[in-house]
């Protein structure tokens, strides 16, 4: 049985279609999706009065969120289970598990476990694999890792988690730099994993070699990074002025100054821009005190710190990140919306049947208010949440 969907406003690639409409079909698909009068009548009629209708968001780079850690040992499925289920209300239908582990044997049996957890599936968003931030991190950008957690690059550590998650480790963040670093990179990427430079220390000459080779992407561009300077770019001006690689984007304006997302967008145009929640557990909750990659972090005000101030995390959610990418940097919401859906889709390579509004792809949906508040989300033609 098909399902009519009827909003002021619907985002399809080419833009908006005001009013719009979308028909899902009984298999969980997008059938047709434009003009009200030029749609398929559908035998059920959802009308989202005041509701914008979207492609789901995909967050690929998230720790967890609604008091959920990523990565906490013996509750790999349990966690993802329940994180999939919470992070709906936020608008997302697809995520990645970033996770890190204290050494390398912790690390391999946890990707060992979320394997075994996302072969089973979830009931809600759809976790899309696993995104290992770590450990071939630079000490000197640690930013809030547990510096006792990094260590050099492996290639025998790499291959044993390939082989423990059995196809799931889909994007690994490494910094350049490091001795091997650039084999590592290589090695990853012959194996279809995205490799994303971050938390880095490199020069702009290292980086810019980095990104004009296996390094496709940028984790959490502006920060754990060396910084933007005219007399050395470092590796912030190698992202700036690279050519092909998506960067990161935390749109909390916490992490990254307004000013400093429109350079972004200006500098990359926005299809190469991919927003992301970096979340930690104390997204969508209370001010309090929760744990993030081996280290106590406290929650106050929406800012999530270690003891001594450093950032550690976010408490942001995709939906305010879209919002606020839109907001600040004067980009049409459509196309704020495209960093949090299509562009992400496109980096996994799922873009074929994720990220847009579009005939055969999976009918993956949020609908949301003017604020990006979000009212409704289905996955794979299911309603999963319903603001009501």
């Amino acid at each position: 049985m098909s399902t009519r969907f009827l909003a002021d406003s619907v985002l399809v690639p080419a833009g908006p279609v005001s009013p719009g409409a979308v028909v899902v079909s009984d298999d969980g698909r997008i059938e047709a999706a434009g003009a009200p009068d030029e749609m398929p009548a559908g035998e059920t009629v959802i009308s989202l009065e005041g509701c914008t209708l979207a492609p789901g968001f995909i967050d690929v780079h998230t720790h967890g969120g609604g008091g959920i850690t990523f990565g906490t040992p013996g509750r790999e499925a349990e966690d993802l289970a329940a994180y999939s289920a919470w992070v709906t209300r936020t608008g997302v239908t697809g995520f990645l598990c970033s996770v890190a582990a204290p050494d390398s044997r912790a690390l391999v049996e946890v990707v060992r476990r979320y394997a075994l957890a996302l072969d089973r599936g979830v009931a809600g968003a759809r976790a899309l694999g696993l995104h290992l931030e770590g450990p071939f991190l630079s000490p000197a950008r640690k930013g809030a890792f547990n510096p006792a957690w990094l260590r050099p690059p492996s290639r025998d550590e790499v291959l044993a988690c390939l082989e423990a998650g059995g196809g799931w480790v889909r994007q690994m963040t490494l910094a350049p730099e490091l001795p091997g670093g650039l084999e590592i990179a290589r090695l990853l990427r012959e194996r279809g994993v995205v490799v994303a430079l971050g938390h880095s220390d490199a020069d702009f000459e290292a980086a810019c070699a980095a990104l004009e080779g296996d390094f496709t992407h940028v984790t959490h561009t502006f920060n754990a990074q060396r910084g933007f300077g005219h007399r050395e770019p470092g590796a912030l001006g190698a992202v700036l002025v690279s050519e092909n690689v998506t960067a990161e984007l935390i749109a909390d304006t916490i992490h990254v100054h307004p000013g400093a997302m429109k350079l972004l967008v200006r500098c990359l145009g926005a299809g190469r821009v991919v927003l992301v929640s970096d979340a930690m557990a104390g997204a969508g909750l209370a001010d309090g005190m929760y744990d993030l990659v081996g280290h106590a972090v406290r929650v106050s005000g929406g800012r999530a710190t270690l003891a001594d101030g450093t950032l550690a995390g976010s408490t942001a959610l995709m939906n305010e990140c879209v919002r606020n990418l839109a907001r600040c940097t004067g980009l049409p919401l459509h196309e704020a919306v495209k960093a949090a859906s299509a562009n992400p889709a496109r980096l996994l390579g799922v873009g074929e049947r994720l990220g847009s509004l579009e005939p055969g792809k999976d009918a993956n949906l949020v609908a949301f208010d003017d604020e990006v508040r979000v009212r409704l989300v289905m996955v794979q033609g299911r309603v999963v949440f319903r603001d009501r």
